[in-house]
């Protein structure tokens, strides 16, 4: 499809960038033994290249890294409904996130959304964030794992497209959505197969590349349906 960005919503902002603050021993029986969790908000301009934010650290990239995903996002809205229901402050990054966003629809983003943020940067929306027990120990909520898959609020890993520099307050916008309607929503709750055969068809025609990590999600509910 063609998409035209005045179609778009109204722009959203990115109200805060954070990097690791510090490492800490992970001790819970993970092959992986340190943790980059504990991200905290830091003065702009942050560089982003294709690995992430200047100053932060991805120990495992197997699975909390890589290019698919180099960044993570997560939604004011969405901390702020946590906030009410867990009955404490959810600061920027103690999600683990890299950016906040305010007024961008982060779960109803489609998988390979664009997002042109500031002047530079350009991001693709890849997965949803699947929580593990090292977010579980960092929030230290009972069932943590369980509830945040519940709700369905998982925030969007993001591929760099285009580096450049961020900071607190620059303009997010939607440039490109594919048009296939699949969203970062469609997936904790359980992939349907039908939605994915339909995101794995409208990325072939075009020519969009899945992340390998949620192209096997896809591909595994299309064998199971």
């Amino acid at each position: 499809m063609v998409f035209d960005p005045e179609d778009a919503a109204e722009p959203g902002t990115l109200s805060s960038v954070a990097v690791v603050y510090q490492l800490h021993d992970a001790p819970w029986g993970s092959t992986v033994k340190r943790t980059a969790i504990d991200k905290r908000p830091v003065p702009g301009p942050v560089e982003v290249g294709p690995l992430g934010l200047a100053g932060d650290t991805q120990i495992d990239r197997k699975y909390h890294g890589g290019k698919g995903k180099a960044v993570y996002a997560y939604a004011d809205e969405d901390a702020a409904w946590w906030s009410g229901q867990l009955e404490r402050e959810i600061p920027p990054g103690l999600f683990g996130e890299n950016l906040r966003t305010s007024g961008i629809d982060v779960t109803g983003a489609e998988i390979g959304e664009r997002w042109a943020i500031g002047a530079e940067v350009l991001v693709e929306v890849t997965m949803p964030r699947t929580p593990c027990r090292t977010f579980a120990e960092r929030l230290g909520e009972k069932g943590w794992v369980r509830r945040f898959t519940q709700v369905n609020r998982p925030g969007a890993y993001l591929r760099v497209i285009q580096t450049g520099a961020v900071r607190a307050g620059d303009e997010v916008r939607v440039a490109f959505k594919p048009g296939h309607g699949v969203t970062i929503g469609d997936f904790l709750p359980g992939a349907d197969a039908s939605t994915m055969r339909k995101l794995v068809g409208s990325c072939a025609a075009l020519g969009l590349e899945l992340d390998p990590d949620i192209r096997s999600v896809a591909e595994k509910a299309i064998r199971r349906g």
